[in-house]
């Protein structure tokens, strides 16, 4: 995973700990609002972060983030199998690089009873390989949500079993600002349904 959406989490994370909420932990609170909190900080930082990838002048066109509705029907378990063959590859960028990546394995589970696959990846250099970086692609891609994909992060586990929530689904920086050099989802992450779930461009 790109080393500023990781900086980014961890500031999520801490804030998410506010005074008024620390009595409580984070999954104590009812699903859509664990949902709505995380995104109410994402929507803070954003608008306030000395490295925000969003710039003072844009912060109206983007902020608040919009998102499809919460549906409990994108939140699914799953199993990540060995890949087979090479495991080491290039992921373009769109800033005209070739990340050097790893493949952690694939991703098997289905969306209302549709059987998916998406690929798990981690940095080359990554040895620690605590968390996975899944880029995908959809079918509103370019017309509801930003045509060049959109990511999840997942924790890793030691038992293989994962839950993919397309509601965290998001958009990656280079969508608030061509700056930034964002990965693109391969061929094997184009999954041939749409994703209703997560951030989505502004309705016009």
């Amino acid at each position: 995973m790109p080393a500023s959406r990781v900086a980014l989490s961890l500031v999520l994370i801490g804030l998410l700990c506010l005074p008024a909420a620390c009595s409580r932990t984070k999954k104590e609170l009812p699903y859509p609002e664990e949902i709505n909190a995380e995104r109410a900080v994402k929507d803070q930082m954003l608008g306030s972060a000395a490295d925000s990838p969003i710039t003072a002048d844009h912060r109206a066109q983007f902020l608040p983030l919009a998102y499809f509705p919460i549906d409990e029907g994108f939140r699914v378990p799953a199993v990540l199998a060995p890949t087979p063959g090479e495991v080491a590859m290039e992921m373009p960028t769109s800033g005209g690089q070739r990340r050097q990546m790893r493949r952690a394995g694939q991703l098997k589970f289905s969306v209302k009873g549709e059987p998916m696959t998406l690929t798990a990846f981690v940095e080359a250099t990554d040895q620690q390989m605590t968390r996975l970086f899944v880029p995908f692609r959809d079918t509103t891609n370019g017309i509801e949500t930003y045509p060049a994909g959109r990511y999840l992060d997942l924790e890793r586990t030691a038992t293989g079993l994962y839950e993919i929530d397309f509601n965290r689904a998001y958009h990656p920086y280079c969508y608030f600002n061509a700056t930034y050099d964002c990965p693109y989802p391969p061929t094997e992450n184009r999954l041939p349904a749409p994703i209703r779930a997560g951030e989505r461009v502004r309705p016009h």
